[in-house]
């Protein structure tokens, strides 16, 4: 697998080689252990964060208990691919609505020199059908009906990718990995306020019996913020995949409870034990293009098809460096007016190509054979020409090389879930890894392969991430169609900013979100890149975006001037709440600082 070499200049490798020396000596299996820390009982909401300074190595995630334990592998000698593994099985436990062992991940790692995309996206069971979430009377399924179908769940990858990963880029053993995991899950961690606000308002969880037992009381209430929730059902998974690696999730008894899982009513799906067994996570190329902001080029690096995060923000930031502004992009802690114009106009453009093309690329070929002809410095100049004075509401898709294509574009569809990990070592690895189980608590299906054991692990929806229609009224096919063995179509967009002169690292970072992940990425890009910020500063921006429709900006975020301004050019404004939680880390002339986003419960530790 071909990857994507950076250029070392001797200055960069010089520092590279002097942080080495910092970092503490890797301590023996025996000599480290996992330790407990004090577990938060912070506010829910927006809380301001402040931003956090490291000298050395920093872990960024969207639990303070996934952080800790992320940090703790680094100081007891791992690499940073080490530190992500540890803080998602972490995550599975703690932020369980978002991500898990049930699910799929996107991982960029960056060993010094080269940048590796690890796809462990869930795939389409060999029963899959292209029709299989169209109704009797031939219309699409409502959203819910689908999610809380059995054909929702997808072959979870997340595990097997990690393991893959970790053959090449782990310090430490395996099974020192899942400790922290499997630490908490026995002793227990205390409800956080989001994970109780997110228990307390599902209309759906409580419907599955082993869920209803594990996350809420007699009374179908909740467990409240602070209560100790244990999940041994979890730690004895976890414990087999520490001894057996991935074979542990996708064989034998927990591959048995999953295909029960799904093919309980209603709508069974057609998971079966074969495809478990046969899953294969990917080694792909990253996906990088060049950025130059005044004088300096950058080399931003995300992940390819099957995400359609990197594409879109590539396109988007290439159509908006073809416009000219009127006045300030940014003035008073605020994008300006005109700027939010440009932005979501190109925004219209870069997703009717993503709802045209962008498809899993072992069954999808992209315009002219190659997914870059959507990148290209022509064709965007000539996307950008789109842009006028009056927004255009609702873009068409290019046609990239002058080539046509024969399928339909998709039809919007909403995307929900996921969190972002970014992890900087002190030899200079990095990773960017954005994780999935979709919707908020997946496809609602807990497995567990005891009944006597409480808990057990959440099943995703991500197949709810395909068009639910197969083709359009004239019979053309959609490209994210589902298809047997098909990965879904996904927003993620880990990302690793670098210099392109010397091939220094900048910037890890990402974002969960559904379709709006592109939007906040793309923000967190703009703000440090375009406008000076630092990490902490960008993450807390408001958000904003269009997915060609409407123009969305994140609800009391936004003056009424900027409202009007953007009505009297023809937008159609929604004020909504925009969730993200970005996560992010970026070089500094002293090291490295952390942001993490004030709308989750994120923290950022380091050395």
């Amino acid at each position: 697998m071909k990857k994507h070499t950076l250029p070392l200049s001797l200055a960069t490798l010089a520092l590279l080689s002097a942080c080495s020396t910092l970092a503490p000596p890797p301590t023996s299996t025996t000599a480290w252990r996992y330790s407990v820390p004090e577990q938060p009982e912070a506010a829910s909401g927006y809380a301001d964060k402040p931003g956090w300074n490291y000298a050395r190595q920093a872990v960024a995630a969207a639990n303070p208990l996934a952080t800790d334990a992320g940090h703790q592998i680094l100081r007891a000698g791992g690499s940073a691919l080490d530190a992500a593994i540890a803080v998602q099985l972490v995550l599975g436990l703690v932020e369980p609505q978002s991500s898990g062992i049930g699910g799929g991940a996107f991982l960029l790692h960056f060993d010094g020199r080269q940048v590796t995309a690890h796809d462990g996206r869930e795939t389409a069971p060999a029963g899959a059908k292209g029709h299989m979430f169209v109704g009797d009377n031939g219309q699409p399924l409502p959203f819910d009906e689908a999610v809380l179908s059995g054909h929702s769940v997808g072959v979870p990858g997340a595990v097997r990718m990690l393991e893959a990963a970790h053959r090449q880029h782990g310090s430490l053993p395996w099974a020192q990995l899942l400790q922290p995991a499997i630490t908490l899950a026995e002793q227990g961690f205390k409800v956080s306020p989001r994970l109780h606000t997110l228990l307390q308002a599902d209309p759906h969880l409580r419907k599955d019996p082993l869920a209803l037992r594990f996350f809420y009381n007699a009374q179908g209430q909740a467990w409240p913020v602070g209560h100790v929730l244990r999940n041994p059902e979890y730690a004895h998974v976890l414990r087999r995949i520490a001894t057996e690696g991935s074979r542990a999730l996708h064989e034998g008894p927990v591959a048995q409870a999953m295909v029960q899982r799904t093919q309980a009513a209603p709508r069974p799906g057609t998971l079966g034990l074969q495809d478990l067994r046969n899953y294969q996570a990917r080694e792909r190329e990253a996906l990088c293009f060049d950025h130059t902001v005044q004088s300096r080029a950058y080399r931003i690096c995300g992940f390819p098809p099957p995400s359609s995060g990197q594409i879109a923000i590539g396109q988007i930031l290439g159509m908006l460096a073809q416009t000219t502004p009127q006045g300030a992009e940014f003035a008073g802690g605020l994008p300006s007016p005109d700027w939010l114009h440009r932005y979501t106009e190109a925004s219209r453009l870069a997703f009717a190509d993503r709802a045209q093309y962008v498809a899993d690329p072992d069954f999808v070929t992209p315009p002219t054979g190659d997914w870059r002809s959507l990148l290209a410095p022509g064709y965007l100049r000539e996307r950008s020409q789109l842009i006028g004075a009056q927004s255009m509401k609702v873009a068409t898709p290019g046609q990239p090389g002058g080539g046509k294509t024969a399928y339909a574009p998709m039809p919007e569809q909403t995307e929900y879930g996921t969190s972002h990990i970014s992890v900087v070592d002190a030899q200079g690895r990095a990773v960017a890894m954005t994780t999935t189980i979709e919707a908020a608590f997946g496809s609602r299906r807990m497995v567990s392969t005891d009944p006597a054991r409480a808990g057990g692990f959440l099943l995703n929806n991500e197949l709810t991430d395909f068009s639910f229609a197969p083709a359009d009224a004239q019979g053309r096919p959609i490209a994210n169609r589902v298809e047997a063995g098909k990965r879904p179509r996904s927003s993620m967009s880990p990302t690793l900013v670098f210099d392109k002169a010397t091939g220094q690292l900048l910037m890890s970072g990402g974002s969960p979100g559904g379709a709006l992940i592109i939007h906040y990425t793309a923000k967190l890009l703009t703000g440090t890149l375009h406008w000076g910020l630092n990490a902490q500063q960008a993450v807390s921006l408001p958000n904003f975006g269009s997915l060609n429709g409407p123009t969305l900006l994140e609800a009391k975020r936004f003056p009424l001037s900027t409202v009007d301004a953007l009505k009297a050019r023809n937008h159609d404004v929604r004020e909504m709440d925009m969730t993200s939680g970005l996560q992010a880390i970026e070089r500094t002339p002293q090291g490295w600082l952390g942001g993490a986003d004030p709308r989750r419960e994120g923290v950022v530790l380091g050395d």
